[in-house]
């Protein structure tokens, strides 16, 4: 077996041993590697080094020195905001501590507990985290690859493509088409398809007024369709098209050669085509075979601690945990939950009981948001929702622009809590 799919394989006694390590060494510090340094990674990193005060060697593997966030990258789209305040760097992370490695990790040793990276660097843990987010599924839309994806975006992972996609939409002719195949259950959100659909909407009506906006959707269904829904005859009447499984949504082929959207046999010429894939989780987790059948990376709900692996922890996108959406809020609420699991195990921080949250705001039009989350908590099956709210439809301006300026307040407080 290659040497970065090996599993762990020892006896139980041997497991037991390894666990014991750090505390059995004494006089070195225990060691914390952490890959993927979004809403996850970089907050986990963060709370295990501040908490623990120096004693736990914390590590954090992200290949960008500089993190695009897929929250809020729509309203870049849309022109609410500039690139450069999606950005954020490492540099406070790095004060506080942290040594953070800017390189890809290609291989996780779980017997000898290394990470390799890219750059040939191994790093031992004693605990490993992967928040690595999400890929995509090979030949899921036919016709599309990432290769493809210079002439049919993804913006799927914030930064290049996020511009592209961008100068794609301001470049269309008059009157021209803008296509999205939107993605199954589950897929990463943020950046959301459909409050990514309004802000594309909004983009056009303000320069390309006769520009089509249309969805070809395998789902039935999808959240918060009612409000968008309302949004999109309110203020774009007539612009946008969603079609649904019943009328070929489900079975989309694309061409990107001729920018053509294949639906039932008969080709769409578009002049903009944002294809969203069916996703998975990162790459690194199925490399240290964490993940399962579905692509995704099965955790134990009070802590985040992979089912796979005793000495990993897999949060955020990149796993199957039950009712939280993948978001960068949940990200950010699973890994403080983590931290603590991992301080718990690592030294004689005391563990509290898990606490999950998470709310998703969506930005419609000019000041006119609205949002949906919920409070969890960990039961023997999975993460459940146990109290959720959402915006209802016919609310009164005022409090439409109220929930958009909390949202505001929200981005800069939680990458003020991840990034330092």
């Amino acid at each position: 077996m290659l040497l970065k799919r090996r599993h762990f394989l020892g006896t139980g006694i041997a497991a037991s041993a390894l666990l014991a390590a750090p505390a059995v060494l004494g006089q070195a510090k225990p060691k914390v590697v952490v890959i993927g340094g979004g809403a996850g990674g970089a907050t986990a990193a963060r709370y295990i080094a501040k908490d623990s005060e120096g004693a736990i060697e914390v590590t954090l593997v992200e290949a960008n020195p500089v993190y695009t966030t897929c929250f809020f990258s729509n309203l870049y789209l849309g022109g609410f905001r500039d690139f450069e305040s999606l950005q954020h760097g490492y540099g406070k992370l790095s004060d506080a501590g942290i040594s953070v490695i800017h390189d890809m990790a290609t291989g996780v040793d779980r017997a000898a507990r290394t990470v390799t990276l890219a750059g040939g660097q191994v790093l031992p843990y004693d605990r490993l985290i992967l928040s690595p987010g999400i890929d995509f599924k090979d030949g899921a839309v036919p016709g599309w690859s990432l290769e493809a994806a210079e002439a049919m975006p993804h913006a799927y992972k914030a930064g290049p493509q996020t511009q592209l996609l961008k100068s794609q939409v301001e470049s269309m002719p008059q009157g021209g088409v803008f296509a999205m195949v939107a993605p199954p259950n589950p897929y990463r959100c943020p950046p959301g398809p459909y409050e990514r659909i309004c802000m594309i909407a909004h983009l056009l009506s303000q320069s390309n007024p006769t520009a089509k906006v249309l969805v070809f959707d395998p789902k039935d269904k999808f959240s918060k369709q009612a409000l968008f829904e309302e949004a999109w005859g309110k203020y774009y009447g007539g612009m946008v098209e969603w079609i649904g499984p019943d009328f070929g949504g489900g079975a989309v082929e694309v061409r990107p050669d001729t920018m053509e959207v294949v639906v039932e046999g008969e080709a769409q010429k578009v002049d903009v085509c944002n294809v969203i894939p069916a996703q998975k989780a990162g790459q690194i987790a199925e490399i240290a075979g964490v993940t399962d059948d579905s692509g995704w990376a099965p955790v134990h709900p009070e802590n985040m601690k992979s089912k796979a692996d005793e000495n990993i922890w897999v949060l955020g996108d990149s796993s199957a945990q039950g009712d939280m959406p993948k978001s960068g809020f949940s990200a950010n609420s699973q890994a403080k939950v983590a931290a603590m699991a991992v301080r718990g195990e690592l030294s004689d921080a005391r563990v509290f009981p898990a606490r999950y949250s998470n709310t998703c705001w969506s930005l419609v039009a000019p000041d006119d948001g609205v949002k949906v989350g919920a409070s969890y908590e960990p039961t023997p099956e999975k993460i459940a929702s146990v109290e959720s709210f959402i915006s209802e439809t016919g609310e009164d301006a005022a409090l439409r622009k109220a929930t958009y300026e909390e949202s505001l307040g929200w981005y800069a407080g939680i990458t003020a809590d991840i990034f330092g």
